[in-house]
């Protein structure tokens, strides 16, 4: 997939281009639907399908206290959007300077001199311009006004919820992993590079890969039954997402307050894997963190979960 940094960095002619236009954060089945109309008219007007995406996200310029951790930071958005088959994307760096445009000046130098759109689809809700001021009326008179055609997408809807960024964070953050699924056509991935830990989980005969913790949003605490793919393979495991994790026995209370951890016990591996990369995807909530008194106790609780997760959820994915 090609990727432009930069509006003034296109250096070259689209072929009557097809666009939309979006933070796409999640690239949900919403997106995924608006990305199939890009993909379907491209294709009919033998051009090609643009998806321009801004970064850093607008409200971590605009309002960075109501800024929140993303379902998908630039990267691995990035993979999500090449994998919908989208063969182009144009990222414009989002500045205070940019966020004074006005949605007259957005369309005409930007969608019309610069990308020379044929086509602009987006989804219902879609605002842009200073003060989001621009909506699906401007675009569709700016369209009649420069000869570009605007296909609005309405929303979709999956288990009478309307598909959503904002529905699927609250989501994660409340552990409802298989609903988010649901919403985002599969499960809610992590990638994180593997790094040193405690090596308690290797006294205990359940050795962990603990991730580096980025900007994304991590479910809710708790225990949870995963898929890992690592090295294009895919392994089942266990994943504990908290601040006092379940498998660094032996310490009570909170760990180091606002430190997150999350470890991985990848089912029958033995790779060694420090300082690789690795995909997390979220399947199930198994339960929440529990405080062991005892080794014993806590061997005994993962062997439990690990049959748990085993009979009701890896076994329904073979």
């Amino acid at each position: 997939m090609e990727i432009i940094f930069g509006i003034d960095q296109l250096a070259r002619s689209l072929t009557n281009p097809v666009v939309t236009l979006g933070n796409f954060d999640g690239v949900h089945l919403g997106h995924q639907k608006i990305f199939e109309r890009v993909k379907q008219e491209a294709s009919k007007m033998r051009g090609e399908a643009i998806v321009i995406t801004f970064e850093p996200h607008p409200l971590k310029v605009l309002s960075s206290e109501r800024y929140s951790a993303l379902l998908t930071p630039f990267r691995k958005k990035m993979m999500l959007i090449e994998e919908s088959g989208i063969k182009t994307v144009l990222c414009i760096e989002f500045s205070l300077a940019f966020a004074r445009i006005t949605p007259f000046d957005f369309i005409k130098n930007v969608l019309v001199e610069k990308v020379q759109a044929r086509k602009v689809v987006v989804g219902y809700n879609y605002h842009f311009g200073r003060q989001k001021k621009g909506d699906v009326r401007i675009l569709e008179n700016a369209g009649r006004l420069f000869k570009f055609e605007v296909e609005v997408v309405g929303p979709l809807e999956i288990d009478h919820t309307i598909v959503s960024s904002s529905k699927i964070r609250e989501l994660i953050k409340r552990g409802e992993v298989e609903q988010a699924a649901k919403l985002l056509g599969r499960d809610y991935p992590i990638i994180g590079k593997v790094v040193s830990g405690s090596k308690r989980g290797h006294t205990l005969g359940f050795p962990t890969a603990n991730l580096e913790i980025s900007e994304e949003l991590y479910p809710k605490t708790g225990v949870y039954a995963v898929e890992v793919v690592w090295d294009q393979k895919i392994f089942n495991g266990l994943a504990n997402v908290g601040f006092n994790p379940t498998f660094m026995m032996g310490q009570k209370g909170r760990g180091p307050k606002g430190i997150l951890s999350v470890e991985v016990h990848i089912l029958n591996f033995d790779s060694e894997i420090y300082g690789e990369e690795i995909q997390v995807n979220f399947k199930r909530r198994i339960r929440d963190e529990i405080r062991f008194d005892s080794s014993l106790q806590l061997i005994e609780q993962i062997e439990k979960d690990i049959r748990w997760a085993k009979e009701n959820v890896f076994r329904k994915t073979k």
